[in-house]
């Protein structure tokens, strides 16, 4: 079964730490040339910053790559990188931009700031899961659409879309496979009257958290 995580959006978040500003992005990517555009583009656009400090990581082949850009070595790139590495998320580049405010953070101040730097910016993006799921439409009542909605999830499903009528019909994605154990426990516990029906199945990405929004 294939499964990894990926960035939803691009996000730019920002923090200050000792008066020295850093901006951190994320953007989902598909190859290194990709990558490297965002964070030539970056560079470019905040070009007046001491530090462009960045990583990213690929599937494809494995490839994970960072950078310091001046700062002491380990401070910046590599804990940039650990944030990705313990989200499992892929497909990702990350810059987080230093404007310098005159005040030394020593180098675990750094390493910190960069960190959170790069997980408030993931937080922002939101993450999708991308995985082969199985489509399916449950017509139900009113009455019985929370418990199917509540069901969907407990399965590890989303519902993608809800109609309503006369009754309710949900569309929703199941991972392939938990589908037919979700319609059997649909059929039994609405005793044969909540039935789930297969509409095909799909590799895509579906959001899994939602970027977090800033008050």
């Amino acid at each position: 079964m294939t499964e990894y995580y990926i960035p939803t959006g691009h996000s730019e978040t920002e923090l200050v730490e000792k008066r020295s500003r850093f901006i951190g992005q994320v953007w989902r990517v598909s190859s290194e040339e990709e990558a490297r555009a965002r964070i030539e583009e970056t560079r470019k656009k905040h070009y007046d910053a001491r530090h462009n400090c960045w990583c990213y990581r690929l599937r494809e082949g494995g490839v994970e790559r960072y950078s310091d850009d001046g700062e002491p070595q380990g401070t910046a790139g590599q804990p940039m990188l650990n944030v990705f590495q313990r989200e499992e998320v892929t497909d990702v580049v990350c810059v987080v931009t230093r404007y310098f405010g005159g005040v030394l953070l020593g180098a675990g101040g750094l390493v910190r700031a960069y960190a959170k730097s790069a997980k408030d910016a993931l937080d922002a993006a939101g993450l999708s899961v991308v995985r082969r799921w199985v489509a399916m439409e449950v017509p139900c009542t009113y009455a019985r659409f929370e418990e199917v909605r509540r069901e969907a999830a407990r399965f590890g499903g989303v519902v993608e879309k809800v109609d309503y009528g006369a009754d309710v019909l949900l569309s929703v994605l199941i991972p392939e496979e938990r589908s037919a154990s979700f319609a059997a426990h649909l059929l039994d516990a609405s005793a044969g009257t909540v039935e789930a029906l297969e509409t095909g199945e799909q590799l895509k990405d579906v959001p899994w958290r939602e970027p977090e929004r800033k008050a």
